[in-house]
């Protein structure tokens, strides 16, 4: 069982490969620190200051997860669960699929971790391009030091887990209708939605029952002050495992599979 799973786990991650997800994982990553480097370049006259001051990594990283975190990055997901999740569909492959001798379970959860770890490529990339859109400015002139602050590695680490874990819910809802619906623009039509709904109940006392807001209400919670009426990471949690049980009982009981 374990030797049948890996090799359905390694089909699927080379199958991804030749979906849109796999390039939107890498042009996401670095969008937001390309455009901060571009913009420490053409305002070298702040660079000086930025550099040598002792909070310029968590500003540069808390500016950064600004622009990301409340619409981009829940955006991102929505885009890259749909893209892998409806391969086969677009493809045409799933009676291929289902030939073959693997479990609908084996298919349902090698899928589901090849988007998880698409998701963990994508929040390492990010931080590679924060730390390179800090440094690469000193290479550029030579009267720019390097960040005199040391890279707040740990603090960093915890604050992307708790990203990570906000995005769950998304990647868990966005997979069970993915699966179920064979029309592209419904799951995503419904990502949007829920989304834009995230977005306008923020400040609503109740935003937390949208499983879209999590990130949001994270980085709100983190740089603005508002403290959150709930555990975020106990709700997101929890939306995930609902979704993702309720996903595979849709997928293993629905009588045409594709």
């Amino acid at each position: 069982m374990n030797t049948i799973f890996f090799r359905s786990l390694l089909s699927e991650w080379l199958k991804k490969k030749r979906t849109a997800g796999s390039w939107l994982v890498i042009l996401g990553g670095f969008f937001i620190p390309v455009i901060f480097l571009i913009a420490r370049i053409v305002q070298s006259e702040d660079l000086y200051e930025s550099n040598t001051s002792t909070e310029m990594w968590d500003h540069l990283i808390m500016n950064c997860w600004q622009f990301m975190a409340i619409f981009l990055l829940p955006m991102g997901v929505i885009l890259t669960t749909s893209l892998v999740t409806q391969n086969e569909f677009r493809n045409n492959t799933w009676k291929q699929v289902h030939t073959t001798p693997q479990h609908f379970s084996v298919v349902y959860f090698s899928k589901l971790i090849v988007i998880l770890i698409m998701l963990a490529q994508f929040f390492i990339l990010f931080n590679v391009g924060i730390y390179l859109a800090g440094i690469i400015p000193g290479f550029f002139f030579a009267d720019i030091p390097f960040p005199v602050q040391p890279y707040p590695f740990w603090p960093s680490l915890q604050l992307n887990a708790q990203y990570f874990v906000c995005c769950l819910p998304i990647v868990g809802l966005q997979y069970l209708l993915s699966l179920h619906f064979r029309n592209f623009l419904l799951p995503l039509g419904a990502g949007i939605a829920l989304l834009i709904a995230a977005l306008i109940g923020l400040q609503w006392k109740y935003g937390y029952v949208i499983p879209y807001s999590y990130s949001g209400l994270q980085f709100l919670s983190k740089n603005q002050g508002v403290p959150p009426t709930v555990n975020i990471a106990a709700w997101s949690t929890g939306y995930f495992l609902l979704f993702i049980i309720a996903g595979y009982f849709l997928y293993t009981g629905k009588r045409e599979k594709g």
